[in-house]
């Protein structure tokens, strides 16, 4: 891709093109006891994304377009229940990926009692998207569930966004920008989640100090972004106020540094932000597949339950140990 606007631009677009995005993969299935098996290599992925044992719901169209979310649901779930829920966006360097990257972490907060989506949103390869329309499209699946929370049996002031890499950052943006809603939607429904779960996201985009960029670097990347860096950058919109945030990444990504930036920063400015390392993990070290015992899938995924319970979100202990094989 032929698109550099500053060193940490050009860092990130390398890593988040660079990372395998995991696909379409098999789970055995047989009744609601029965541990599911991760599978013990990563499959090609397929374009629309076809996950077994979930709702499919088209929640937004881009002309012949229809971007989809795949609904995972608790056990027996009902409308009345008011459940919390938490939508993943894949990874893929606002380039390519899709909704099947975040399946069995989906599965297993379903089985913890939450509403887990898998969302679909354009990307450059498929529909020549700029990284505003990802932003766009991460936005109104935000606010497709909060608009259809009772019908979908979902708490909607308990929405959790969550992501990796460009996805982490799509899920960044539902929360930290102002901009990028769609006009035709209705504004009245919020489109910023309660809550953020961010695997090695891409948090800083903009030239750092001192930095300037050439001409063509700047025009390219408005061209590929369609809005200046800072814009984009959740780093640059960090205020007070903003929700609770996980940051899960590797100490040999390199985008870590930026990361914790952005936690100092937004610990200075009131909010809660957590980052949790792990040693010489490289970018996209969480994904299924990426450890033949799936260590890190895992560990991530305990984490995140951690954090999930300490706001309310669940409860009991975790169980990722019984319910993978």
């Amino acid at each position: 891709m032929n698109v550099t606007n500053s060193a940490p631009a050009r860092l990130v677009l390398s890593v988040l093109i660079a990372t395998a995005i995991v696909g379409e993969l098999s789970v055995r299935r047989g009744q609601s006891a029965e541990r599911v098996a991760l599978p013990t290599q990563k499959m090609k992925a397929g374009w629309p994304a076809k996950l077994a044992g979930s709702r499919e719901e088209v929640f937004k169209k881009v002309g012949d377009t229809e971007l989809k979310l795949y609904i995972f649901q608790p056990a027996d779930h009902k409308p009345v229940d008011r459940r919390p829920a938490i939508v993943f966006f894949f990874g893929g360097g606002w380039n390519a990926g899709t909704a099947a990257q975040f399946e069995y972490q989906a599965r297993y907060l379903a089985s913890r009692g939450m509403v887990a989506v898998c969302a679909d949103y354009r990307v450059r390869t498929r529909q020549k998207a700029k990284v505003i329309d990802c932003i766009a499209d991460a936005k109104s699946a935000i606010r497709y569930i909060r608009s259809h929370a009772a019908r979908l049996g979902i708490d909607a002031e308990k929405v959790v966004a969550a992501g990796g890499s460009a996805g982490g950052h799509l899920a960044a943006c539902t929360a930290l920008l102002d901009e990028f809603d769609e006009a035709n939607e209705d504004a009245v429904v919020s489109s910023k989640p309660n809550a953020l779960v961010l695997f090695n996201p891409a948090v800083y985009l903009a030239p750092r100090a001192g930095e300037t960029p050439s001409e063509a670097e700047t025009q390219a990347w408005l061209e590929r972004a369609g809005a200046e860096p800072t814009k984009i950058s959740p780093f640059h919109h960090i205020r007070k106020g903003l929700p609770p945030t996980l940051i899960l990444i590797g100490t040999a990504d390199g985008m870590f540094a930026s990361n914790e930036e952005f936690t100092k920063k937004m610990i200075e400015a009131g909010n809660r932000c957590e980052l949790e390392a792990y040693a010489d993990m490289p970018h996209g070290f969480f994904n299924v597949g990426k450890q033949k015992n799936h260590a890190m899938f895992r560990a991530t995924l305990e984490r995140t339950d951690v954090f999930l319970a300490s706001l309310g979100y669940l409860s009991g202990p975790g169980k990722v140990a019984d319910f993978f094989e």
